[in-house]
């Protein structure tokens, strides 16, 4: 059980761990994806003709033609040569709005493919309680610091100081935690959905490839995984870049209180690009949080530009409210679980 206010905040990092490709896998997909040289002929692929089944509701939504959603994908097959991540490609190539709309589309393609072909299925194996294939998962050890020592009759007031922010578009956090809650009290997955929906916040500061069907919202809906929603033109539309995710005031606004609030923020394969923290504090936070890091994967020198930008945005002065895990994010939930539930 989590007795202080927490917010988790979850990078690519957290989503690679259930086995979804990160961004540079993403970027190179969608890259060859969008080579247009091979329509028309036997060597056109898979990725290509899931995106290409989409374009004609795309052209409409656009009022533009195909023709131009072409050209489009084209110059976003030529610009991913020099870029790091689709989103950067599109940032940079904002002069076209035909190139936001079309990779955002072929970002909701690929999430919906990850989403389906991840660790996290749609509905548990015969026999199994969780919707897991068979390992280790932090998912699995969130799962239990939520519930762990927290009885039934307390779990939505136990749940009311937790809050997820993800900068991912899949759904996983909210896909598996009502499995988890059913599993734990023995209550059924559609009372565990209600207290998910109405009990923990979520944050997408850039948007999800649309709402689970048993959430509330205004949001296109779309089941976990599934790979060929019809209103996948509609689920694309959700996505946002940096500059509009920041133009919604209110929701930033919302994100930053969130975080200012918490006695204790946990980073999840979290990046650090000065951009998203840029999104999460506006200003230094006065109260010193603790704050848990996990840095798998970091080169020495990233490392230790992270650390400088976070002590900076966070205004921390105090080294021990500082933890830095060099583990995956399964071994930052094992390792600090003693301290997370205190």
């Amino acid at each position: 059980m989590i007795r202080t206010k927490t917010t988790f905040i979850l990078g690519a990092g957290a989503s690679a761990e259930l086995h979804m490709p990160g961004p540079v896998e993403v970027l190179e997909r969608i890259a060859q994806a969008l080579d247009f040289s091979r329509t028309g002929t036997n060597q056109l692929t898979r990725d290509t003709a899931a995106i290409l089944r989409h374009i004609g509701k795309l052209a409409e939504r656009m009022n533009r033609t195909e023709e131009a959603l072409y050209r489009a994908g084209q110059r976003i097959h030529q610009a991913a040569k020099i870029g790091r991540s689709i989103e950067q490609v599109i940032e940079q190539n904002n002069d076209d709005p035909l190139v936001e709309a079309f990779g955002k589309l072929a970002i909701a393609v690929f999430t919906l493919q990850a989403e389906s072909r991840s660790s996290l299925r749609a509905t548990p194996q015969p026999n199994a309680a969780l919707p897991l294939q068979t390992g280790d998962y932090w998912l699995i050890e969130l799962g239990k610091l939520l519930t762990a020592g927290l009885p039934r009759s307390k779990v939505e007031a136990g749940l009311g100081d937790i809050s997820i922010v993800s900068f991912n578009y899949d759904r996983s956090v909210e896909h598996f935690l009502p499995f988890a809650l059913a599993t734990a009290y023995g209550m059924t997955l559609q009372e565990a959905q209600r207290i998910v929906a109405t009990r923990l916040r979520f944050f997408h500061p850039y948007g999800l490839v649309g709402r689970l069907p048993w959430q509330s919202g205004e949001l296109p809906d779309v089941d976990w995984g599934n790979e060929q929603p019809w209103n996948m033109s509609a689920l694309s539309g959700q996505l946002r870049t940096f500059d509009q995710a920041m133009a919604d005031r209110k929701g930033v606004a919302d994100l930053r209180a969130c975080v200012a609030q918490a006695k204790r923020i946990v980073f999840l394969g979290f990046d650090f690009s000065p951009r998203s923290l840029d999104l999460l504090i506006d200003a230094s936070l006065s109260h010193n949080p603790e704050i848990v890091v996990s840095v798998n994967g970091m080169s020495g020198p990233n490392l230790a530009a992270a650390i400088r930008l976070l002590k900076r945005k966070t205004g921390n002065e105090r080294d021990d409210r500082l933890m830095i895990c060099e583990g995956r994010c399964l071994d930052v939930l094992k390792d600090y679980s003693l301290m997370l539930e205190t």
